[in-house]
């Protein structure tokens, strides 16, 4: 069957597996063969693509919760969809989360998914007590921070490249409501938004749309979103049905002047210096996830995220070289999201860095490489890297400049029996074995 990451770019005709217990996933690891594995495939470039894949979506049994620790256990095919469907209700929330419900256990932990908290509370798998994985001999083992750390460290951000993830304990963050505390501060320009994110660095949660295509003294005009968990207000999950996007857009509707007359809009639609609401988690966290089907907005061909760290001590200049670049080719990004960094974890492949990330949709055009490689260029010069879960066209040479760890990270795939059985599309391009 034809899949694809969530971007739709590129497509590979693949073989699914789909095991249904962890007894069933370790046999069909000893069949030969290259193969990656894949959950709910929201990975938005090639890094869950091969010609033969393993799925862990049939493997989603909750397994147990403590309602003291709040240590959920759990089978690595269950979505964050799941758990927030059972669990707030009972006051309970996930300690960190993507942009999409829609994202396996086992996916959260291969791509160390980080979320509008990571200054204070660090990427999800800074909250996994361990996991058990199938290696390539088929062999079930369980890593943790002190049980083969050296597995636990390179699976968490390692994008399925040294093992199958079985199931997972997590510890689940206490809430007394599913409500929001929003607060949304209009920034002008770069240095404003970079300096609310240094004023609200005490807020739990913060996250920025930026306006990609803004020049001159508006450059980088943002609107910075800060965020609290409500006391009061109850625990329930939303009933409102999603709309659905039925089929692909035409080419021509995400265009410089559409996207242009959007981020004008939606700039303006805060009218005061600063307003806030109450609202739902829901809203909140995942505002995409009230159309299914979003990614057909950019067309048939797809659309490329790209996104990119850069530290701190360079992060100001690096951003607006960025964003001068972006919007000198005219090649404006839909969604822009900018948030704040905190400390890097000991993860090898893990993506965050102490500093600030800027994530950008670009529809597949043929001039839109060009501009990327040149991206890529400023991203290395400023000391940054681009996320993995979100690449589909990096240079090997581009990762291997700015993941320092990957030499490490292959000798313990070397060790665990993953070298000549877990492999994508992404890792053969990236030069890894």
């Amino acid at each position: 069957m034809e899949i694809s990451g969530w971007g739709r770019y590129p497509k590979i005709d693949a073989k699914v597996i789909l095991p249904a217990t962890a007894v069933a996933c370790a046999s069909a690891l000893k069949d030969p063969g290259l193969l990656i594995p894949r959950g709910l495939g929201r990975s938005y470039g090639d890094s869950s693509l091969a010609t033969q894949v393993l799925e862990t979506t049939e493997m989603q049994y909750l397994q147990a919760f403590d309602s003291e620790t709040g240590v959920l256990a759990c089978d690595a095919g269950v979505s964050l969809y799941e758990i927030l469907n059972v669990f707030v209700s009972q006051g309970w929330f996930l300690p960190v989360t993507s942009g999409t419900r829609f994202v396996t256990i086992g996916g959260a932990i291969a791509s160390d998914i980080h979320g509008k908290n990571h200054h204070v509370d660090g990427t999800f798998c800074e909250h996994v007590l361990s996991f058990d994985i199938a290696l390539g001999n088929g062999e079930i083992v369980t890593a943790s921070p002190t049980q083969n750390p050296d597995l636990f460290h390179s699976t968490c951000g390692g994008m399925g490249l040294t093992g199958v993830i079985i199931a997972a304990r997590v510890r689940l963050k206490p809430i007394t409501s599913s409500e929001i505390l929003e607060t949304t501060i209009k920034a002008p320009n770069l240095d404003a938004v970079l300096d609310g994110f240094e004023k609200y660095i005490g807020s739990t949660y913060s996250v920025a749309w930026i306006d990609c295509l803004a020049k001159g003294a508006d450059l980088g005009r943002s609107l910075l979103m800060i965020g609290e968990h409500a006391t009061d207000g109850g625990l329930k999950v939303a009933s409102k049905k999603p709309i659905t996007i039925p089929m692909d857009a035409p080419t021509q509707l995400l265009n410089p002047l559409s996207i242009k007359a959007f981020n004008t809009l939606y700039y303006g639609k805060v009218l005061q210096a600063e307003q806030s609401r109450r609202t739902s988690f829901e809203t909140y966290f995942y505002p995409l996830d009230q159309m299914l089907h979003w990614n057909r907005l950019y067309g048939k061909p797809g659309f490329l995220q790209y996104q990119f760290v850069i530290p701190t001590a360079t992060g100001r200049e690096g951003m607006r070289r960025i964003l001068e670049e972006i919007t000198e080719s005219g090649q404006g990004s839909f969604l822009a999201v900018l948030k704040a960094f905190g400390k890097q974890n000991e993860n090898y492949l893990s993506f965050p860095v102490e500093g600030y990330t800027l994530a950008l949709d670009f529809k597949v055009t043929p001039n839109i490489f060009k501009l990327l490689d040149r991206l890529d260029e400023l991203v290395l010069q400023y000391g940054g890297r681009l996320y993995l879960a979100k690449d589909a066209r990096m240079s090997e040479q581009t990762f291997k400049a700015s993941y320092p760890r990957w030499q490490e990270f292959e000798e313990v795939r070397r060790k665990y029996h993953a070298i000549g059985k877990f492999a994508s599309l992404q890792s053969i391009r990236l030069g890894l074995a």
